[in-house]
């Protein structure tokens, strides 16, 4: 037996001296490369809070809606009624300018449109204003193309 084992222990030296080359290699080459040195990352806290990893992706049992949303503003919510007054008249006569009650929350942009597509005439400009009452008022200026009062007539103020 103690035949076996020098036996083996000599026919191990040759490769023991080339792992011990190979080794001495890898660890020059390491040097020359630089090896890897692994940071610690900072911890600012005392206790570990176990990072929250997994994200799902959503999985809906119902919708949420269940109808598409329809347009709140059409032109007929924009604009309510048109005034009569003595002052709006004035201004149908003098200034080719109707005058409207509005919905508060409508835009001039909007009030253009709405009047354009209502009674298919060209707007020059719209001036708003708060009434005191709360109401929105909207002084809706005509193209020269087109005479205030005939449109008036068709809508029926006067």
């Amino acid at each position: 037996r103690a035949l076996l084992r020098l036996r083996s222990q000599v026919e191990m030296a040759p490769k023991a001296k080339q792992d011990a080359k190979a080794q001495a290699s890898k660890a020059a080459k390491a040097v020359k490369k630089g090896s890897f040195k692994r940071t610690r990352k900072p911890r600012y806290s005392v206790v570990f809070h176990r990072p929250k990893t997994l994200q799902r992706q959503r999985d809906p049992k119902y919708t949420r809606v269940s109808a598409a949303t329809t347009q709140k503003m059409d032109s007929y919510s924009i604009l309510k009624y048109p005034l009569t007054t003595e002052s709006a008249m004035k201004k149908i006569e003098d200034n080719n300018t109707l005058v409207f009650i509005v919905d508060l929350k409508a835009s001039k942009k909007q009030i253009k449109d709405a009047v354009s597509r209502m009674y298919d005439i060209q707007t020059k400009k719209v001036n708003t204003l708060i009434r005191p009452d709360g109401q929105k008022k909207a002084y809706v200026r005509l193209t020269a193309d087109y005479d205030a009062l005939d449109v008036a007539n068709k809508i029926g103020v006067i």
